[in-house]
């Protein structure tokens, strides 16, 4: 059994989420929707820190519904802004709610998902990465995918945010090849629901 991937670091966390999550394809427009949100909080932070405070996230944010969250105005903003629980950010969490929107209106058009999963042909692309070095930190799709994003509306998903909710949601396979993970992903890309 080969190594995982370095960033997944030492602490159980982590690790649970390299293993059985990050590059696990995921089809849901609601959970995407989710995975392009905290990305966005990321922005400038560690995903550990995230991912530690995900379940006061989820919390605060309604299970993050968007169609919840679309209909938030200023007395919520002032709410989370006072919420230790979370990032609490004023640009993220406005770019949340208008976020909310933008996706509301995808949904309604083709569906996030289908939106989302069109770029990669509707199947992860597999990549053969052998170190951390050689994995990009964008790439011209991510730039694509984020100038498309930002022209329906979306906030705080520039081409680097892209590429690391691309890696986290399936839509490319980025375990490395002397990773356990690597040949898991890859056959859960082999079917899609599309």
């Amino acid at each position: 059994m080969g190594e995982r991937c370095g960033w997944a670091g030492s602490e159980e966390i982590y690790l649970d989420y390299h293993d059985t999550e990050w590059g696990r394809p995921e089809y849901d427009s609601r959970a995407l929707w989710e995975k392009l949100i905290l990305d966005g909080f990321q922005a400038g932070l560690s995903w550990i820190t995230i991912l530690k405070k995900r379940d006061n996230f989820r919390e605060a944010f309604e299970g993050f519904d968007p169609n919840i969250i679309a209909e938030w105005g200023e007395a919520d903003m002032l709410r989370l802004l006072g919420n230790p629980g979370i990032i609490r950010h004023r640009g993220k969490i406005e770019a949340t709610i208008g976020n909310a929107r933008a996706w509301q209106e995808i949904e309604a058009r083709e569906g996030f998902d289908r939106f989302l999963w069109k770029y990669v042909d509707f199947a992860p692309l597999q990549n053969r990465f052998e170190t951390m070095a050689d994995v990009p930190a964008q790439t011209e799709l991510s730039q694509q995918i984020s100038k498309d994003l930002k022209k329906a509306g979306f906030r705080f998903c520039g081409p680097t945010i892209v590429y690391a909710f691309m890696q986290a949601v399936g839509m490319v396979n980025d375990h490395l090849l002397t990773c356990p993970a690597h040949a898991p992903c890859a056959q859960e890309g082999r079917t899609t629901p599309f």
